[in-house]
């Protein structure tokens, strides 16, 4: 039974239009019929713009009143979102907006892996996309233009990355030459006119990321940041913007040292299941030769991510959740970039798109580890990211379209991901001493990066003593607690240097998950049911976890 709207779920819904409306970006990645040949505007004067209509939105919610339980999360959720994304304008961050992974430098490109490729309206739309990509870069410039002008920038570090993410796309196989060469309807065929104007559209933008390059190089990098870390008044803002929740910083710090050294002793007993008296590096030797984990090139990595993915949707199902019938298809995907990592993207609001686990190879890597990556598989699927988001964006029945499709919170998300990594230990399915370990590397690797996260962006003395954390270091500290690629490695100290306060929010999340879990365990008593407890969790959709908190324990 739908629930009849409140005053507050109108409002809630005209945000969303209004996101829509301000958004082509937000509008193709929910699943909206517009805005589809448009991108983002970039400029400061959108930027200013979007922030003044935010804050008048804020206070509309505050002015309403609510009616019932549902209402009061929903207001709690927007009303902290909403004030929170105004400090952080107010801080001046947007004038310096450059990561390697989630800045408009890639959000420009990326969004057209949503972008609908079925018919030829759709290609209509995405040459016109494509047209659309110097404008967006010029409003970029301008936005990072601010930031020279009040000498804030990027950090210099970051800045390169850029350069070398922007170059890979102006190759003669660069991704906009390569996506118009092969588009293909799947309704209809594509006239020969409109393959033509493609290929000129992909021009235009390979031309506006060449614009890009060239300021990167000729404007920014000069001016570039020789500082890496962000400080402690921003990085407490990005904290809470990414767990929807203030925390103690300097507590979590000593926090993700202890939590280290507990997931390395952990590693240490599988190692010795794995093989009697080894070391863990000697049990990831040891796995790293068994040809029966091995998978070769990016065919056999796809096959094997869905026949996985396939299982535990299976399995789960009726047991620890209730997963809708919508929800049992998940496509696991090769992502056209090579930039590295591995993310799921939402299904579409009437799940014409499926939820999708794209993986981002990069260049040179051909052979991948089952160990290793089992657990990626439910932390980016089932039971971890697709059956959370699918979920919400599925409760239409009690949620409106800005906690289903909007609300996002990076602690309560990757949060869930990696309870979600500890869920399946638990039951039974990492039974295998092998994905144990692979399990634990990765909770190895988030609890490094609290560490790293904190120390360098706080200016915390290194672990040894010998001074503040700086690259080098930080380098070193992760290679040791990561045993993936140089690469790997390489792109993901970067990452946390770039994107300050959100690699923590996964093991920061988990913790509040757990501690959430088990105090709601604990109330309840002998009527505690997990099954219950997941999904009254899950369909609150994705709120800060000050917000969770409140919704689950008062």
């Amino acid at each position: 039974m739908t629930r009849e709207p409140s005053d507050l779920d109108l409002l809630a819904e005209d945000w969303v239009q209004k996101l829509v409306e301000l958004s082509p970006e937000f509008a193709t990645y929910a699943g909206f019929k517009v805005g589809e040949d448009k991108l983002e505007d970039t400029s400061p004067e959108a930027g200013a713009e979007y922030n003044k209509i935010q804050k008048e939105m804020l206070a509309k919610v505050e002015a309403t009143p609510v009616r019932d339980e549902i209402d009061k999360v929903t207001k709690l959720a927007m009303t902290s979102t909403l004030k929170l994304s105004g400090e952080i304008y107010d801080s001046g961050l947007w004038r310096r907006d450059l990561n390697p992974i989630a800045s408009p430098a890639q959000g420009i490109r990326d969004i057209f892996d949503l972008s609908p490729t079925a018919t030829v309206d759709n290609w209509e739309n995405i040459s016109k996309r494509m047209q659309a990509v110097d404008t967006a870069v010029d409003g970029y410039i301008a936005t990072l233009r601010e930031g020279i002008k009040h000498n804030d920038t990027p950090a210099i570090r970051q800045i390169k990355i850029a350069i070398t993410q922007a170059e890979q796309l102006l190759t003669p196989e660069g991704f906009f030459r390569k996506f118009a060469k092969n588009a293909e309807a799947t309704e209809g065929s594509i006239p020969d006119s409109l393959k033509a104007e493609l290929l000129a559209s992909a021009e235009v933008a390979t031309e506006g990321y060449a614009k890009l390059t060239n300021f990167f190089k000729e404007e920014l990098l000069p001016t570039g940041n020789t500082e890496d870390a962000i400080g402690r008044e921003r990085y407490a803002l990005l904290s809470a913007q990414y767990l929807g929740k203030r925390v103690d910083l300097d507590e979590t710090y000593e926090w993700g040292k202890e939590e280290l050294a507990r997931v390395v002793a952990e590693q240490n007993a599988v190692a010795n299941e794995i093989k009697p008296g080894a070391t863990v590096q000697e049990a990831i030797e040891f796995l790293d030769n068994d040809p029966k984990r091995k998978l070769h090139g990016t065919d056999e990595l796809q096959r094997w991510m869905q026949k996985l993915s396939d299982a535990a949707i299976e399995k789960l199902s009726g047991t620890h959740f209730d997963i809708a019938e919508p929800l049992r298809k998940l496509e696991c995907m090769i992502a056209p970039t090579q930039h590295g990592g591995i993310y799921y993207t939402s299904p579409t609001d009437d799940f014409s798109r499926p939820g999708r686990m794209w993986w981002s190879v990069p260049v040179g890597v051909t052979e991948f580890d089952t160990w290793r990556e089992t657990t990626t598989v439910y932390h980016e699927g089932v039971p971890g990211h697709h059956l959370q988001i699918a979920q919400k964006v599925y409760n239409k029945a009690d949620l409106n379209s800005w906690r289903r499709l909007a609300s996002w919170s990076s602690g309560h998300g990757e949060g869930w991901a990696l309870y979600a990594e500890r869920l399946m230990q638990e039951l039974g399915f990492l039974d295998d001493p092998g994905d144990r370990l692979g399990m634990l590397d990765g909770q190895r690797m988030r609890a490094a990066r609290v560490v790293l996260d904190i120390g360098v962006h706080l200016g915390k003395p290194r672990l040894d003593g010998t001074g503040k954390w700086d690259f080098d270091y930080a380098l070193d500290f992760m290679s040791k607690n990561v045993n993936m690629s140089e690469q790997f490695i390489n792109f993901e100290v970067h990452r946390y240097f770039g994107w300050p306060g959100q690699a923590p929010s996964y093991k920061i999340g988990q913790r509040i998950w757990e501690q959430i879990r088990d105090e709601y365990k604990a109330r309840q008593g002998a009527n505690f049911n997990i099954k219950e407890f997941h999904m009254k969790a899950l369909n609150l959709g994705s709120i800060g976890l000050d917000t969770l908190e409140t919704a689950l324990l008062g």
